[in-house]
């Protein structure tokens, strides 16, 4: 940079500071001593600055584009439930940064922002690397009990997003009121991440009840509050909604990867079903040819119905296992294993989950068995000298042998479930029930109240579900919950709970996109043709028979060929799906994306509630009588009719569609063969379905598809390029990148190219290519590329 611009730069900032942190500042009152002491030694990346009134302001510079901020009456430095058990992470890269002092307030410079804080009362103000101011925390005031009062100031065009399922009134938050707080189907897991369209955003990093008011009671300021929590929070900068989710999901948590077979379709049985009839609903799905991979137990597979404890079993009629022979091919799970579906549990907890958190920070060895029942060993099921039938008498407790733990040491809570995965169980499902009831007269083990732990509760329990089953087991866990709050992304997919399947689970779905949570569905409505378009198009799906008769085979002749039709669709969906799913795991870029995402500049779209993007190149409607398509060409994925966008079009219901599916102009959309359910993420058969359009591309990521191998990098990606020029197109399908174990050394590739007329010369790698299909219906050609996985293979229509 010239001297004279570096001058000019310095100068304007000096203005600006001046100007924002001279503005009028609360009064501080008497803070609240903290909890939860951050032990840590500072280390230069933490910058104390003592300010005027006696308090003290502590940056942590966590990031180019990250910072932590706290603020202490007292010096000592606190930190939330989220830091302390390991939801938010704690290692950072080191990040060059240059701090200097001048008009009355502390500046920290990175590559990518500039911070400054007041001396005189902790005002502070973000901007970019060139000075352009983002935003302005006016000086926080302290209420009586320790609570905390924060305001950042809005500019007039400024929208914001994310809270999570706060509410499901609205996609862009401004003007309204929110409370961060788990409440049974109003606020399922509200999360308090707010992004701007100014390039910023913040979250309150507190678990305790807290307020999140944008604009509602001062049209031109977010004003965050905490009756009872220290003030701290995350602040950061992007240049978009995409690189402000990867800089919170950093932080935060990137989404959970799920097993392949998690974003295909789980079927959840009525509660009273029993293990003949399950069996026979899953033949059921083979025989009407809809593909299935899950099949799902609500509480009545328990022997007591709703059992919170840690001493659940089977339901000795309903779902009977030789207890001399608990596992193995003979038992109705390994049925489902062979006809290839995963079996789901449904959960209840009212577990004192902090208790054993606590023990993992203190270094103590849990007891691993205290209070659950062994793992069984696999034994011959016609060994009738182990028959339990045959009225053995029950072996008494032995003197001074070691009972069930009782409350005030509970046993860690995965523990007692390893043995349901060993005889098979692939995936829970874990309900609302108490994890989103509050408990006002708990004491919890960690010394936490209800106030600081109810938020919490959620978290810490998809957390261990989901770390005890990846430890257990090798393996990726598929697990699914109706609650949760910050972090939760990073452990176990969501469902809408018991709210239907209509357009309020689907704000709930796209506010969590703008909040970092990528994996969610909600329970598939059946029994309108809308609802099977919008349950089977979403990042994962099922459908709940829970108290009712939803078995689709059971639906209106129309409606089970339409559940069939878009069940179909979905699996050959699936490697696009997946690999969208793993972009969200490495960047926290969600799979749906609300319309104010992929389209910012424009605030009409801040209101397009009944739509959204499937991914880079698919537009879903959902219960919307109209679409509006963006700027440029658009196909219907229904009938092939082109349009260019802008436009808004009408969205036509028949028997056998349930709403629009618009194709982006450019698409290139990865697929595979038809199956009944799915084993490993690739194929040796994978299809692309293109529409050129200019120069587009797509990263088609594969791997074993239920491992944790992904997480050292254990995949591989490839590059799909497609270039259209007068003409002439060019389909480029790049040299695989990575490894995984099992991959094949090569696969087949078979294009199926939509152009405006019939090419008179198509070649792969400059030789001619002889045997192609044309399709005058579709207008597209079909053409094999095989052996793919080498050097990049060209494909050119002319």
């Amino acid at each position: 940079m010239r001297p004279g611009m570096r001058m000019k730069r310095m100068l304007a900032w000096s203005a600006l500071i001046g100007a924002a942190l001279a503005a009028p500042c609360h009064a501080a009152d008497s803070p609240k001593a903290g909890v939860w002491l951050d032990a840590a030694s500072l280390t230069k990346r933490n910058v104390v600055l003592k300010l005027d009134d006696g308090a003290s302001a502590r940056v942590d510079v966590l990031g180019p584009r990250l910072f932590r901020i706290r603020h202490s009456k007292s010096g000592r430095w606190t930190e939330s439930g989220l830091n302390r058990y390991g939801i938010f992470t704690s290692a950072f890269p080191d990040v060059a940064f240059e701090r200097s002092e001048g008009d009355g307030a502390l500046t920290i410079a990175t590559k990518e922002a500039r911070l400054a804080i007041a001396r005189k009362d902790g005002a502070l103000v973000l901007a970019d690397a060139n000075g352009r101011l983002l935003t302005r925390q006016e000086a926080p005031a302290y209420q009586t009990d320790g609570g905390y009062d924060i305001r950042f100031t809005l500019t007039k065009d400024e929208r914001l997003y994310g809270l999570g399922d706060a509410s499901r009134e609205n996609i862009m938050r401004r003007g309204g009121a929110y409370e961060l707080w788990v409440r049974n189907v109003k606020a399922y897991a509200p999360i308090p991440v707010v992004l701007s369209s100014g390039g910023w955003g913040f979250l309150m990093n507190t678990t305790w009840r807290n307020t999140i008011d944008i604009g509602k009671v001062d049209p031109d300021r977010i004003v965050c509050a905490a009756p009872r929590s220290d003030l701290d929070y995350y602040l950061f900068c992007g240049p978009d909604y995409r690189g402000l989710l990867d800089t919170y999901t950093s932080f935060g948590g990137r989404p959970a990867l799920l097993p392949i077979w998690g974003y295909a379709f789980t079927y959840v049985c009525n509660e009273n079903i029993d293990a003949f009839n399950m069996i026979n609903e899953a033949l059921a799905f083979r025989r009407e040819r809809m593909p299935c991979d899950v099949i799902g137990l609500e509480p009545g597979w328990m022997s007591k119905n709703y059992d919170g404890s840690t001493a659940k079993d089977w339901h000795p009629q309903r779902f009977p296992i030789p207890k001399w022979s608990p596992k193995g091919p003979h038992t109705f799970l390994g049925a489902l294993k062979r006809k290839g579906f995963k079996l789901s549990l449904w959960l209840c907890c009212d577990h004192d989950l902090g208790v054993f958190e606590e023990q993992r920070l203190a270094g103590q060895a849990p007891a691993a068995t205290t209070g659950a029942k062994s793992a069984p060993t696999e034994g011959d099921p016609d060994d009738f000298e182990k028959d339990e039938h045959l009225n053995k008498p029950a072996v008494a407790q032995k003197k001074g042998e070691a009972k069930r733990a009782g409350p005030e040491v509970p046993e860690p809570w995965f523990e007692h479930l390893k043995r349901f995965v060993d005889q098979g169980v692939s995936a829970f499902k874990l309900d609302g029930a108490y994890q989103v009831i509050e408990h006002p007269k708990r004491a919890w083990g960690n010394g936490m109240t209800d106030e600081e732990m109810h938020n919490l509760y959620p978290v810490i329990y998809a957390k261990q579900m989901a770390r005890g089953f990846e430890e257990h087991t090798g393996r990726r866990s598929m697990v699914y919950s109706a609650g949760g709050y910050a972090g939760v992304q990073q452990f176990v997919a969501t469902w809408a709970s018991d709210t239907g399947g209509g357009p309020k689970p689907l704000a709930s779905m796209l506010n969590h996109g703008f909040s970092g949570h990528s994996n969610h569905s909600c329970d598939m409505d059946v029994f309108s043709i809308e609802g099977i378009h919008f349950g089977f198009l979403q990042t994962w799906a099922q459908q709940n028979n829970w108290a009712y008769w939803r078995q689709p085979w059971l639906l209106e002749d129309e409606q089970i060929a339409a559940f069939r039709t878009y069940g179909q669709l979905r699996y050959k969906l699936l490697p696009y799906l997946y690999s969208t799913a793993a972009e969200a795991a490495l960047t926290g870029y969600p799979v749906m994306r609300a319309m104010p995402m992929v389209c910012p500049e424009d605030p009409a779209w801040d209101t397009a509630l009944g739509q959204y993007m499937l991914g880079d190149f698919l537009l879903v409607s959902a219960f919307s009588k109209e679409v509006r398509l963006p700027k440029g060409p658009w196909i219907d994925y229904w009938s092939g009719k082109r349009i260019d966008g802008p436009a808004t079009v009408p969205v036509q219901i028949t028997a056998e569609r349930g709403g629009a599916l618009w194709v982006k102009g450019g698409a290139i959309i990865p697929t595979w063969p038809p199956c009944d359910h799915v084993e490993k993420g690739w194929s040796t058969e994978v299809g692309l379905t293109v529409y050129p359009s200019a120069t587009s591309e797509f990263t088609l990521y594969e791997d074993d598809g239920e491992s944790l191998a992904y997480r050292q990098g254990k995949f591989s990606k490839t590059r799909l390029v497609c270039e259209a020029d007068g003409k002439t197109v060019r389909l480029t399908i790049g040299g695989r990148g990575g490894a995984f174990a099992g991959m094949p050394e090569t696969r087949d590739f078979t294009a199926t190219i939509h152009l405006p007329a019939r090419p008179r010369c198509v070649t792969l790698d400059g030789a001619n290519v002889t045997e192609w299909q044309w399709d005058d219906a579709s207008s597209a050609a079909t053409i094999r590329i095989p052996a793919c996985g080498g050097p990049p293979r060209t494909l050119v229509c002319e």
